[in-house]
């Protein structure tokens, strides 16, 4: 595996989607990164040369673009403010509930959990064995 940005990313897929494994790079960041280093987006990760993957890095450096520990900062940043400051999204966040304007009556297991707990039955210890 090659290893570009501290992110092992696969020697077999074409560099075009291999570069989407680096977290902050989605499929037109990878086209736009690969245009400005004049490598050909078919090309498989394993057959670049290390000038080539430097290049890589160098474009993806000097493009701006936040990926990885740095962009995960950002977001926890910005959720951290929207909390503080007590907005709508911000409690929302606070309390685990949709923020988008989904509603919640109903539906929205997954941000609320399981509402029912169910509870096994438990039989009588005196009560007589056989058919009941």
């Amino acid at each position: 595996m090659a290893r570009l940005l501290g992110v092992d990313i696969p020697n077999q897929k074409r560099i075009e989607a291999s570069l989407t494994y680096i977290y902050g790079i989605g499929p037109v960041t990878s086209s736009r990164i690969l245009e400005c280093a004049g490598i050909d987006p078919d090309t498989r990760t394993g057959e670049l040369s290390d000038e080539q993957l430097t290049k890589l890095t160098h474009v993806i450096g000097a493009e701006g673009i936040v990926i990885e520990g740095d962009l995960r900062r950002v977001l926890q940043a910005n959720l951290k403010r929207l909390q503080q400051v007590n907005c709508y999204r911000g409690i929302r966040h606070r309390k685990g509930l949709p923020t988008r304007g989904q509603r919640s009556k109903t539906n929205g297991r997954t941000r609320r959990g399981s509402g029912k707990r169910t509870v096994g039955v438990a039989r009588n210890p005196n009560a007589k064995k056989g058919k009941v």
